[in-house]
């Protein structure tokens, strides 16, 4: 049996969209699993009007898709308790204390609590400092933690705000920041991949890696959150969060072990050596983009969104070239793109090998190995290799080596929200962003929004249903690359 963790999760937000869809089911997988067993307790808050047998009902929903056990079901959820609360209301905090120290008797949760922040982002600092004020952090337990959703701020401004707030109140091993792409089975397999392989472990620095590519597209466009998106845009949305830590995992240094401290301590030295572009060199470095109609006029252009401004300048696509100053990657280009209204779904990392010199002539040239790593739809691993055509004179061509995940495996596989909730409980950080991480990308998106900020671009200027205007190609092809995925 697992190791039983104990704990008292309390969910702010408790009856949003999120906890229904991710949280409750991601817990009660974990209590199936055996994680959770009798010494747990789970506390939803929000400013709804709602009795315990209520949410009771509304948590048995959520998680119907995966019950197997009526009895069972009934059992975890009668460790649910609901309070409602205003939290900018420092008397209702009171309240939630009591429930706090009354779930911590009956279930003898030895006074570990796990606060999850499922609110708007203006609330975060106003809850930590009420927690703090109103006793619910422990002194007696084993454990407090922090989790927050995203987004961390809209600037490095905003971030550095935010996290002086927390960091009064809880220290930076104590707070827990998700992105659930860091959740994902396929990037976290990055790093048993990469380290776990001699073959890549000697090679994954710049003696033998021509580029890096990072994609994360999506088919859909801004649908119903124009109101959030237009101020967001792509370059906030997708790359500072999600881009960044995916890289992060490319670029880092080997770790002196694989704990969060060494971890996060090898991701490090890679965020400090990126160099942060300005003024000129955003617009040699990074490319931005709006879409426009498809080529049968079946979708609208992203101004003609419902809730778009009909003048917004806003990006639903980026690509860009980063560079770290360090050792390792000293002129290897990290290339990354994402954005709305794509050709395909799909997040991915294609590791470009540099070309090995020909031995059969002159005639004959050798293809650049790729290893690619594909995160969504479907996992699975790709290995492009050169190998001998199949014909009567000694030709290469080139071969893929190719793994796909199993539908067993999918089966197997937590969801990210699951692996992110256990891991907070087992006061794991390895998959969760830390302050210096999350400052130096909110640096590093602030000054190229800075520079597109005095510039009109002209937009739209790419076609719906395509991977992006022309520029993008044009940014690798500066360099004599190309896009892996085309």
């Amino acid at each position: 049996m697992p190791q039983e963790i104990t704990t008292l999760l309390t969910f702010f937000g408790g009856t949003g969209d999120l906890a229904k869809r991710k949280l409750y089911p991601s817990v009660y997988n974990l209590y199936k699993k055996g994680f959770l067993q009798e010494h747990f307790a789970i506390v939803g808050t929000s400013r709804a009007d709602l009795t315990n047998a209520e949410f009771h009902d509304m948590v048995r929903e959520s998680i119907n898709h995966v019950v197997e056990d009526e009895d069972d079901a009934k059992h975890f959820i009668s460790h649910f308790r609901y309070l409602k609360l205003d939290v900018n209301n420092k008397d209702g905090y009171q309240e939630l204390l009591k429930l706090n120290n009354e779930l911590d008797a009956q279930y003898e949760l030895k006074g570990n609590r796990i606060f999850y922040m499922s609110v708007a982002p203006r609330f975060f600092g106003t809850i930590a400092s009420f927690l703090d004020s109103e006793e619910l952090v422990t002194k007696n337990g084993e454990f407090n933690r922090l989790m927050i959703e995203k987004p961390f701020g809209v600037s490095y401004e905003t971030a550095l705000e935010l996290n002086n707030q927390l960091t009064k109140v809880f220290d930076e091993d104590q707070i827990f920041r998700i992105d659930h792409y860091l959740g994902k089975e396929m990037v976290q397999n990055i790093s048993s991949i990469r380290f776990g392989n001699p073959i890549f472990d000697a090679t994954w620095n710049k003696d033998y890696i021509e580029n890096v590519q990072v994609t994360l597209s999506e088919v859909l466009g801004v649908e119903e959150r124009a109101g959030y998106y237009d101020d967001a845009g792509a370059l906030r949305d997708m790359i500072q969060n999600h881009t960044m830590q995916i890289v992060a995992w490319l670029a880092m240094e080997k770790p002196a072990s694989f704990t969060d401290k060494d971890i996060r301590a090898a991701k490090n030295v890679a965020f400090n050596s990126l160099h942060i572009y300005k003024g000129a060199e955003v617009g040699a470095n990074f490319v931005r983009g709006q879409y426009g109609e498809n080529i049968d006029g079946t979708q609208v252009k992203y101004l003609d969104e419902d809730g778009v401004p009909e003048n917004s300048q806003n990006d639903t696509f980026v690509a860009g070239r980063l560079q770290f100053r360090s050792s390792r990657w000293d002129g290897v280009p990290f290339y990354i793109r994402t954005g709305k209204r794509l050709k395909s779904k799909q997040t991915r990392v294609d590791v470009v090998f540099k070309k090995g010199l020909s031995i059969f002539g002159n005639d004959i040239e050798l293809d650049n190995p790729v290893l690619s790593i594909l995160i969504d739809p479907k996992g699975s691993i790709e290995f492009r290799i050169n190998a001998k055509d199949t014909t009567s004179e000694f030709k290469t061509r080139t071969d893929i080596m190719k793994w796909e995940v199993s539908y067993l495996d999918m089966e197997r596989t937590p969801e990210p929200y699951e692996r992110m909730i256990q891991d907070a409980m087992n006061g794991d950080g390895s998959n969760f962003a830390d302050w210096n991480g999350v400052s130096i990308s909110w640096k590093f998106v602030d000054a190229i929004q800075k520079a597109w900020d005095t510039e009109v671009a002209e937009f739209p200027n790419y076609v719906s249903g395509t991977m992006g205007p022309k520029a993008s190609d044009d940014l690798l092809a500066e360099d004599g690359n190309h896009w892996i995925y085309r």
